[in-house]
């Protein structure tokens, strides 16, 4: 009989992961939705680079040199940050409960030093910006209503998360909470 018994629970786990479970989604969750971008009141810049995070956009709408460096050796950014989640992890996953986070952080901390290097450094980043911001919430909203219809959107916000990748784990949610007009 446990013989028996045993296949049968194999095969009817099989089944439920294939079919998934009585309730659950079959199809994985859509990405959130975000508000219409006309929709929002976009926060105001801080003329010049005397925020702690520079804007991706000018003040004459067109895209900061810095991101246009960023986009070009996106590669390097991407290989630096891999580099330094891997490192971050090797040394911190030593550390009990603790250690997948700081890994993470650490790791984001080398993929920022790699990608800001990689576009000539915190000079050239402040240099090539006339906008900036005190928070990253408030650049998200910023250039989520501002630019989020142009085509090249999507690749000028990867670039920017290259400099400034905590951006990527608040962006979503300052959109969504961001006043309307």
């Amino acid at each position: 009989m446990r013989l028996i018994f045993a296949p049968a629970l194999v095969a009817g786990s099989l089944l439920l992961c294939a079919w998934g479970l009585p309730g659950m989604p079959s199809k994985p969750a859509a990405a959130p939705a975000l508000p219409d971008a006309a929709s929002i009141a976009a926060p105001s810049p801080l003329d010049g680079a005397v925020g702690k995070y520079m804007c991706p956009y000018t003040s004459d709408g067109v895209t900061a040199a810095w991101v246009t460096k960023s986009m070009q050796v996106k590669a390097s950014g991407q290989i630096g940050s891999m580099a330094g989640n891997y490192a971050g992890q090797k040394v911190m996953g030593q550390v009990p409960l603790v250690g997948g986070f700081m890994g993470k952080k650490v790791g984001a901390g080398l993929g920022r030093a790699a990608a800001l290097s990689a576009i000539g450094g915190e000079e050239f980043l402040k240099t090539s910006s006339d906008l900036s911001f005190n928070t990253l919430e408030d650049m998200s909203v910023y250039i989520y209503a501002k630019y989020s219809a142009n085509p090249d959107y999507p690749q000028i916000l990867a670039a920017t998360y290259a400099i400034y990748p905590e951006m990527e784990t608040v962006y979503v949610t300052a959109v969504q909470r961001a006043s309307t007009r």
